[in-house]
């Protein structure tokens, strides 16, 4: 199918978006690498008569890592960030989890500001960004303003971020942690069945600080304090890591669909999680 007659504007700085999301109204939407809304224009599951495109704006693009303090401005590719070896070292787990977006076309054109921002339960990053703790920046019509990812996704496609404002950057504090993107799927370019983003610091032997979130088992991504908890004050041993699942697994809410029934969701959940969790802590 094509899709339905619309309106195409190309703005070249984050005000000249902001004002034309907010004199068009409801039927404009921004895109920006294509990957999730075009295929739902084709569909014409989605009922847009302005399409706003935002790869001329160049403010929006860049990886900038200060110290501990990292800003990935929202129309960096997966490419991009794949490409950065100060984002590597900084936040390697990054990497890691883009290197298991889709496939190298996609993550030529998809961005991590479309990634994040459109609340698809199936994407990559939103749990990542939970675990990592980041903070989305927005500019809307009333200025600009910021909002935790752990506090962002409100159910599948409905977010904190208003239908006139635009994601413009993602930031958060990089720390040196044993870490892991695990991540099973049917096949290559497929959304996850289960995915767990894990970070873990140790001293001592012993753990002393976890974070811990997975994709695609519920409505929005799933960051599980008591999960992490688990971890926190233990050798990292088989006790304390299914203790760790355990908690997660009392937190996910999967839905049977075609990539299977809901204890098999659980199952595999319960697989990756306890292997990005080892992995993790092999790491630390």
């Amino acid at each position: 199918m094509i899709p339905a007659p619309f309106e195409y504007h190309r703005p070249d700085s984050v005000d000249a978006a902001v004002r034309l999301m907010s004199s068009l109204g409801e039927g404009a939407r921004v895109v920006a690498g294509g990957h999730s809304l075009v295929p739902m224009m084709k569909m014409r599951m989605t009922d847009i008569s302005h399409l706003v495109d935002l790869q001329a704006i160049g403010a929006l693009r860049g990886i900038a890592v200060d110290g501990a303090s990292v800003r990935i401005g929202a129309m960096t590719t997966q490419h991009e960030l794949i490409a950065s070896e100060a984002l590597a070292k900084a936040a390697p787990i990054i990497r890691e989890a883009s290197l298991q977006i889709a496939d190298p076309q996609v993550r030529y054109m998809g961005t991590i500001g479309g990634n994040v921002a459109n609340g698809d339960p199936g994407n990559d990053m939103p749990g990542l960004m939970q675990c990592l703790d980041a903070t989305y920046d927005l500019a809307g019509p009333g200025g600009n303003r910021s909002v935790k990812a752990r506090d962002f996704y409100e159910a599948a496609y409905y977010t904190a971020r208003a239908d006139d404002e635009i994601l413009t950057a993602i930031r958060f504090a990089a720390k040196p942690c044993g870490y892991a993107y695990e991540k099973q799927k049917r096949k290559i370019g497929d959304y996850a069945t289960a995915a767990a983003a894990v970070t873990i610091e140790k001293a001592g032997g012993r753990c002393t600080a976890a974070s811990i979130a997975m994709t695609n088992l519920s409505d929005t991504p799933v960051f599980c304090e008591e999960a992490a908890a688990a971890l926190v004050g233990s050798t990292l041993d088989q006790a304390a890591v299914g203790k760790a699942v355990a908690a997660m697994l009392g937190a996910i809410n999967p839905t049977e669909d075609n990539r299977g029934p809901v204890e098999f969701k659980r199952h595999v959940a319960g697989v990756i999680l306890r292997r990005a969790i080892e992995r993790a802590a092999s790491r630390a």
